[in-house]
Parts: structure tokens; C-alpha cells; sequence
């Protein structure tokens, strides 16, 4: 699937300040530089600090544009943002004409819609990335005059002229590919006297309500099962202190953080991994193929956590518990369950295996070399 490496180009990616949006949009571009290493590419977003890290870690560049959100802000919010949405675009045009990029493509966050309005005034290539079966409202909002979108679910629902929509796949950063190829070993061992390793995560800004019930969980955990118990826990910045002297309390080693940085190394060495399930959590632990418990986000737009975490549950490649039904009980009964049945667990994390896209990137990639193409013969 991977294009010729004489085609440089330059593309701009439009993203969002969290994880989900951003993750696969590096994705993206290193694909692009895998493909011809003097290929440009420059990020725009909103310049929150986890934007600005990451993509300064991964060696890539960023524009800021100040726009707000739409959904969930109430009335003011939504003034707001309509308010900035002129200024946003003019900056939008003005990074647009200045780097006079091949195609642009917007990752789904709000910071899209201003991009990709600039980038239809100035008669540029709009592609769209949308990662939940459910599109998010600035998706739905550009899927109309976009030149292609790029959709992670088969079921993904998105209103499009016929031919337009590529079920691609999320892309996967290349650390988290280099990972996949080594295979789940960690399950394996799950029998074994090592300690049973659970990873908590709350995606990158943590999860209140599930570090509350783990608190909880730890309370009830059967005490002949603590010392083969080993936790990573990624609190967000606002819960860590608390949850670390919940796992002293109980006197249950842990590794507790507010974020990690390096995420394949904390899925390497779990063999079960308790999360959230943002397109973008569920399309990496699947291709590291691993025992998952989803916490669907209760308030993610649309429902569309819950519809992400269904997909993989029908097909017996996951749990999931919904938020309204989670207690410290019901967690340490999962907990105590999968320890007591590593089969079980191995089962359900190759299956889960099975639904991941490795390809994704290298397919989107692809496709954009024949868009581009098309345009420079025309």
C-alpha cells in the first residue's frame, strides 16, 4: 500500500488537544515522511500543552488557532466561539498561504472547521479523518464539501457523496506498530508466578470516577491475591497524590503517574488494561492485542465511546462496564476473575487482536498520493 518515494509533499493536519485526535494525526505524518523524508509537514491546533509536547517530542511543528468548541458549551460557549471563528479562519488562511500545503486534512477536533474552511476558500484539498462510529459535530458540519473522509468503523455513520468514504482504519503511531510486532508474550506468562499486571487508564487527562472505584477496588480485593497483583495507574494531574497513597494504604505495589509517556511500555508489561474507549485508546490496545475492560466516557458526544467499546464486546474481544454501574466491587470481581483465568484473558485478547488496522496509515497515505497526483497532471 505504500506510494512511490520520489512524491514530496507538503501537508498540513489539523488537530485537537487531546490524545484521540492527535495521536493518529502523527500517525499520519510520519507516514508521509516514511514515504519521502523531505516531505513537510506542520500542525495546527489549539496550543494546548499536551499539543505542544508530544508533537515537539515527535519533532513536528505548530501553528495555534484560538476557536472554541461547539458541543456541550451552553449558549456563551457557542457565542464564543462563533465570535472567534472569523479571526480563526483569516489566521487559518494566513498559515495556508504561507505554507501552501498539497492537501489538509482535519483530524476531527474543532480546530478542523476553520482550517478546512480556509482550506476550501483557497481551493485546497480537504480530506477528513474521523475516528468514532459516530462523527463528532465539526465532521458532520465539513463531510459535505470535504474530498475524502477516512473512517475507522465499518458502521460509521456520516452523510457523504458515494464514493467519498474510505473505511480505512485508525492509523497507529510507529511506536505502537514496532510494539505489535513483538506479540502479546506478557499474556502468556499470565499463569506463571509473575504478578498479574492491570493497567488503569483515563486517557491522557485521567479519569475521575474510575480512579474513585479503584480506590474502592482495592479495598475488597481478596488479600491472598495482593502480593501477585502489580498496578500502572495514569491518574490525570488533579487524582495522583490521592490514588498513590490508596495503593500504600492497601499495601498493593503500583507504579502511579500522572501521565505516561511512553505508552508501549506500560502495555507491554500489562495483561490487562482497564480503560476508556476513545477511538484512538481502542484501535492501539487491540493491535497490541490485549485483555480489555472499556469505561465507556458517559459524556462523549453522541454516546459514541459506548458505540466504539460495543463493537469489540459483541465479538467477545472485550468487557465493559458501564459508568453508571461502576463500584470498587464490580471492579475487583473483573480484577479477581481474569487473574483466576489467564486462558480466559489470552482468548479474549486475541480476539480483540483481530480487530486492529495496522495498514491504516499506509492505506490514507495512499489514497492522498493519488489525490495529490491527479492534481499536479491536471
Amino acid at each position: 500500500m505504500k506510494p512511490k518515494k520520489s512524491l514530496k509533499i507538503k501537508a498540513l493536519i489539523a488537530c485537537g488537544g487531546t490524545g484521540g485526535h492527535l495521536f493518529p494525526g502523527i500517525a499520519i505524518a510520519q507516514g508521509f515522511l516514511d514515504a519521502n523524508p523531505k516531505s513537510r509537514i506542520l500542525f495546527a491546533g489549539s496550543g494546548r500543552p499536551l499539543e505542544k509536547s508530544v508533537l515537539s517530542d515527535a519533532g513536528f511543528k505548530l501553528k495555534t488557532i484560538e476557536i472554541g468548541g461547539l458541543k456541550g458549551m451552553g449558549i456563551k460557549g457557542q457565542a464564543r466561539t462563533f465570535l472567534k471563528l472569523p479571526g480563526s479562519i483569516f489566521t487559518s488562511i494566513q498559515i495556508i498561504k504561507k505554507f501552501s500545503p498539497d492537501l489538509v486534512i482535519g483530524m476531527g477536533a474543532y480546530t478542523s472547521g476553520p482550517v478546512a474552511l480556509a482550506a476550501k476558500f483557497l481551493n485546497k484539498r480537504v480530506i477528513l479523518c474521523e475516528q468514532n462510529i459516530i462523527p463528532g459535530i465539526t465532521n458532520r458540519l465539513l463531510s459535505r464539501f470535504s474530498d475524502r473522509i477516512y473512517v475507522s468503523f465499518d458502521k460509521t455513520r456520516i452523510k457523504a457523496p458515494s464514493g467519498q468514504v474510505l473505511h480505512t482504519g485508525n492509523p497507529v503511531r510507529k511506536i505502537i506498530l514496532k510494539a505489535s510486532e513483538k506479540g502479546n508474550t506478557k499474556l502468556e506468562e499470565a499463569g506463571s508466578d509473575k504478578p498479574f499486571t492491570i493497567l488503569i487508564t483515563g486517557g491522557s487527562q485521567g479519569a475521575h470516577s474510575i480512579n474513585m472505584a479503584v480506590i474502592d477496588a482495592l479495598k475488597q480485593i481478596k488479600l491472598k491475591q495482593v502480593k501477585n497483583l502489580f498496578f500502572i495507574h495514569q491518574t490525570g494531574t488533579h487524582d495522583e497524590k490521592l490514588v498513590k497513597n490508596a495503593y500504600k494504604n492497601a499495601n498493593i505495589k503500583a507504579d502511579v503517574r500522572p501521565f505516561f509517556r511512553d505508552m508501549t511500555d506500560v502495555y507491554d508489561k500489562s495483561d490487562l488494561t482497564i480503560c476508556r474507549a476513545g477511538a484512538t485508546t481502542v484501535a492501539e490496545v487491540s493491535l497490541l492485542g490485549k485483555g480489555l475492560v472499556f469505561i465507556p466516557y458517559p459524556y462523549a458526544a453522541d454516546n459514541h465511546q459506548e458505540l466504539n467499546a460495543k463493537s469489540l464486546v459483541d465479538a467477545g474481544a472485550a468487557k465493559m462496564i458501564l459508568d453508571k454501574d461502576l463500584d470498587g466491587r464490580s471492579l475487583a470481581c473483573i480484577i479477581e476473575d481474569f487473574r483466576n483465568n489467564p486462558e480466559t484473558l489470552l482468548k479474549m485478547a486475541l480476539k480483540s487482536k483481530s480487530f486492529a488496522r495496522p495498514d491504516a496509515a499506509d492505506r490514507i497515505i495512499a489514497d492522498c498520493y493519488k489525490l495529490i497526483l491527479q492534481d499536479r497532471k491536471g
